[in-house]
């Protein structure tokens, strides 16, 4: 597909910049996000501003408040608020646009989709993923927590981990066992679960960077109404792959404008931060391993839009998702360790450090980065995901395969 604007969609760009600079000005202080109430109202108000100005859902039905736009208008706007987000804690709702909402969408009952699509796209309600367990690893299908069907209820008991941002949901996508007497991948079933519910406890967890970002949930005789089931019983691991593609699509795209923002500001850095007397920017080799970065960035960027747009067009996401995931993640290994390359003996001062540069941010990208391997599916999972089910390896020959292509 050719992602080259027309003098339409440059219009569009350019009324959407207009309304972003009207809406959020630049002079205007960031709002407090220094607690979790604040965090939310912060994402609350940037959410449903966008809805009423008509850039929320821009590919969702009208009848749940969105555009029925067209996949280049949601580009762009995926691009331009990127950095309105970040300001405004849009991540701790990356989970509910770029996979509650789509799977919602896509394989939801009616009642659902009324209950919850227009709620996500104004704001209203923020969602979580929790799929992984502390004793699964990166085996999602290796589901202990139970749900016992009981009348009109689902009781559900056990333990999820790594559920990024809970502190902040209202809601969550869960997956159960609901059969333990089926195969693994049988006997699953997804549901969506009210985080207000009685019996549940969320504890975050404190990471290298100093954050909760991730949090376990306990789930102690929750009462789950059966018409939160999505899909049919001990038939959800079909629906929990669609949510993990749907991750794969939207957070390709995401990340890739997230990282563009972190490269710009690299790019500053380089030519500010002086070596032996000389702009970073100067060194031969900076200079290389910059424009490493910025080819894999655009590699990432096209892999993404090519994967959106084959969604777009009534496709189902497939594990080529996995290749992007994996260019991802070791590219914000590659940046982060670049960054602090290029600050020398500086990249020791964290935040707050009076000489440390750009007040300790790209130190704080860097410990971040350590997880980015790990999380939505290890790396050497997507090797052989990628091996298997997206070049045909046999199982045996597909992770050293893509080994030796890395080494040529």
């Amino acid at each position: 597909m050719d992602y080259r604007l027309d003098p339409e969609d440059e219009k569009y760009r350019q009324e959407l910049k207009a309304w972003l600079e009207k809406t959020f000005p630049k002079d205007e202080p960031p709002p407090k996000r220094d607690t979790i109430e604040d965090a939310k109202k912060a994402y609350n108000n940037y959410q449903r501003k966008l809805f009423e100005g008509g850039y929320a859902g821009i590919r969702y039905p009208k009848e749940y408040g969105g555009q029925e736009g067209t996949m280049i208008h949601e580009m762009i706007v995926a691009e331009e608020l990127t950095p309105y987000g970040r300001v405004h804690a849009a991540e701790i709702n990356a989970i509910g646009m770029g996979m509650a909402l789509p799977t919602i969408e896509a394989v939801g009952t009616k009642e659902q989709k009324d209950m919850f699509i227009r709620k996500l796209l104004d704001g209203t309600h923020i969602w979580v993923q929790a799929f992984s367990e502390p004793n699964a690893g990166s085996d999602v299908a290796a589901c202990s927590t139970r749900a016992v069907k009981k009348g009109d209820y689902y009781i559900v008991n056990g333990q999820k981990i790594w559920t990024t941002y809970a502190q902040y949901a209202d809601w969550t996508l869960l997956l159960v066992r609901t059969n333990p007497d089926k195969p693994k991948h049988r006997g699953l079933s997804y549901l969506l679960v009210d985080l207000k519910a009685p019996g549940v406890e969320i504890r975050p967890i404190k990471q290298i960077t100093g954050e909760s970002e991730f949090n376990e949930i306990f789930f102690d005789d929750v009462k789950v109404p059966v018409n939160m089931l999505v899909g049919q019983e001990d038939e959800g691991w079909s629906i929990a792959l669609t949510t993990l593609m749907f991750e794969r699509v939207m957070g390709d795209l995401s990340i890739a404008n997230m990282l563009k923002m972190m490269f710009d500001g690299q790019l500053v850095m380089a030519h500010g931060v002086k070596k032996e007397g000389k702009p970073a920017l100067e060194d031969p080799l900076i200079r290389q391993k910059m424009a490493k970065c910025y080819s894999d960035l655009m590699v990432l960027k096209y892999t993404g839009l090519r994967n959106f747009s084959n969604v777009f067009g009534g496709g189902i996401p497939g594990s080529e998702g996995s290749i992007g995931k994996l260019l991802w993640s070791q590219l914000q290994v590659d940046m982060s360790e670049l960054a602090m390359e290029i600050q020398g003996p500086y990249n020791q001062l964290l935040k707050d450090s009076p000489l440390s540069i750009a007040d300790g941010l790209f130190q704080y990208s860097y410990l971040s980065a350590r997880g980015s391997v790990i999380a939505a599916g290890t790396t050497e999972v997507m090797k052989n995901i990628i091996g298997e089910r997206v070049l045909g390896l046999p199982k045996d020959m597909a992770r050293a395969q893509i080994t030796k292509a890395e080494k040529s």
